[in-house]
């Protein structure tokens, strides 16, 4: 069962967007979204916050800038999902331009787990490097920090993720959810936080008069690349964030993008002048996480950092042969999920727990994910890590801190987590292969403690009803401008149609015609091919169909019951 909600409109949010000249509509859509501000609403980049708020990213700069001058060696410790990825493209490119000796390393996973662990920096240190540049991890690495201090190496921190209880000994940490740190910006990504860092370096260099005789690099060529990976990190679309994809998406649309994305979106199948977030988050992000999880990521970087169109496009072909073999890899273990978890119904359970040896750990947290949906659940997928031990990859559903529970678990069975660590949403852990049946019933214990039982109930937000009058083109193209995402979700309306005709169109998918009162609207409803009712209650989406250079308006139907 599916409950349709409507989202709450604060009327004081409304009246101020109204009275700086908001139409009425929009300002609905964007109060319901926490907009009070008409400012909120301008994406251009004079509005971005200061790198001179983020903690230690002056600092860090002036390191950085000191050592640029003495020629060390900077080596950049990447992690490999997309974030990581494009965040070392940026550290790279960035420092590069800057003049800087640097490489970079990015681990196989599946050899050597995730963050700076002691094994990896003793692989980095293979490459004589002076100074480790994390991006994306480090902010729990304590131990290999400690290994790093042992072998002489500095270490910079660049991370996003939530601290423990004390920070690592690195020389500089910058992350904006570090204690102390006044950045207005909580949700940036990894590839947001080096990002501005290079800001900061870039700053500190002009101070010195390091552009006096040379030309000043721009870096606002590097925002393609973090509209990518902020989209594809899935991180809180605050104002800050959406005005970062929002530049970042402007220079994919103009045609500026960088030889890697332009790549990416050419075996995508995808037009970038016409580029969304739902491009960066569906199409090009899952692309590039497929060399993590199937493979190495070095794949992406070298990708992300080459400018020879040629060689992006092998580089970009190959990504996309993994990224088919990981949907394949994926179908087969959903298949094999869901057959395991058809009790679920009958035992009321709270979580979704399940461990195959056949998995893949490199898309367990897909196979979470597509659990999570399906059944509404928190859901944490088991695959065989090391000798005796099974990494796992958890999603959960609003309402549940699965970091939180992880926490509770760890704290009630003290023996029973090696590792684990992530947010409300996701987590990742490992654990002893022979304490899969105790994880699973100390994890659902959590579950019915902390889980009312409403909250299993799915439901859908929406912003109501869509005033016949404001169906139109113009809404539908101002709103595929906007950034949507996660934290700023895309409108969705919610009203009865009568459906007028209903066809099977490329063997999956509905093609509709609905009438409300008195118009017709076209309508499709992707992966449906089952018969509608005379009369439906829809929630949907504005939708722009582009056809033979025409432009017309649709509705995408993404739920729909008798009305």
């Amino acid at each position: 069962m599916t409950r349709i909600t409507v989202r709450e409109v604060p009327r004081d949010k409304l009246d101020s967007l109204i009275r700086h000249g908001v139409p009425p509509l929009l300002a609905r859509l964007y109060a319901a979204r926490g907009i009070g501000d008409a400012a909120q609403l301008d994406c251009r980049a004079q509005h971005l916050a200061s790198p001179d708020t983020l903690l230690n990213a002056r600092e860090m700069a002036r390191r950085l800038a000191d050592a640029i001058a003495l020629g060390r060696r900077l080596l950049i410790i990447a992690d490999y999902d997309a974030d990581g990825a494009t965040a070392c493209a940026v550290a790279l490119r960035a420092l590069q331009s800057f003049g800087a000796d640097v490489d970079y390393l990015v681990p196989n996973r599946f050899e050597y787990g995730y963050g700076l662990t002691p094994e990896i920096v003793q692989l980095a240190a293979g490459k004589s490097p002076d100074i480790l540049i994390t991006v994306d991890n480090g902010i729990a690495s304590h131990a290999g920090i400690e290994e790093a201090r042992r072998l002489g190496l500095e270490v910079f921190v660049t991370d996003h993720h939530l601290p423990a209880e004390s920070l690592p000994a690195a020389a500089v940490i910058v992350n904006p959810n570090q204690p102390g740190c006044p950045f207005p910006s909580k949700h940036l990504a990894g590839v947001g936080v080096i990002f501005y860092v290079m800001l900061a370096l870039r700053a500190e260099l002009r101070a010195r008069g390091f552009y006096e005789k040379r030309e000043e690099p721009n870096l606002a060529r590097l925002l393609d690349l973090v509209a990518l990976g902020t989209v594809a990190d899935v991180v809180r679309l605050d104002d800050n964030n959406r005005r970062l994809v929002a530049q970042g998406l402007a220079r994919i649309r103009r045609g500026a993008a960088c030889t890697g994305i332009q790549a990416l979106f050419e075996v995508a199948g995808r037009d970038p002048a016409r580029a969304s977030p739902w491009d960066l988050g569906f199409a090009l992000g899952p692309r590039l996480n497929a060399a993590g999880r199937l493979d190495d990521m070095s794949l992406g970087i070298e990708l992300l950092t080459t400018d020879d169109a040629e060689a992006a496009l092998l580089l970009a072909g190959q990504l996309d042969s993994l990224n088919r073999e990981r949907r394949e890899i994926e179908a087969d273990m959903q298949q094999a999920a869901l057959a395991a978890v058809e009790n679920i119904r009958n035992t009321h359970s709270h979580s979704v727990v399940l461990f195959d040896p056949g998995w893949h750990q490199g898309v367990i947290g897909i196979l979470a994910s597509r659990l999570k949906d399906k059944f509404h659940r928190p859901a944490i997928a088991f695959a065989p890590g090391g000798p005796g031990e099974l990494k796992g990859s958890g999603r959960s559903i609003p309402g549940f801190h699965l970091r939180d529970a992880l926490d509770l678990v760890a704290k009630r069975a003290p023996d029973l987590l090696r590792r684990f660590g992530g947010h409300a949403m996701a987590a990742g852990l490992s654990i002893g292969e022979e304490d899969f049946p105790r994880f699973a019933q100390a994890f659902e214990a959590v579950a019915r403690e902390l889980i009312p039982q409403h909250v299993l109930t799915r439901t859908l937000e929406t912003d109501g009803s869509l005033p016949v009058e404001e169906a139109h083109l113009q809404l539908a193209r101002h709103l595929a401008n906007e950034v949507w995402g996660q934290g700023f979700p895309e409108p969705r309306f919610f009203d009865e149609f009568r459906v007028l005709s209903q066809r099977v169109v490329g063997e999956r998918h509905l093609r509709l015609v609905l009438e409300r009162e008195d118009r017709r609207f076209d309508a499709i409803c992707f992966f449906r091919t089952d018969e509608l009712p005379e009369r439906i209650a829809a929630v949907y989406r504005l939708d722009i169909n582009h056809y033979n250079g025409n432009e017309t308006l649709q509705f995408v139907v993404e739920h729909w019951q008798a009305a």
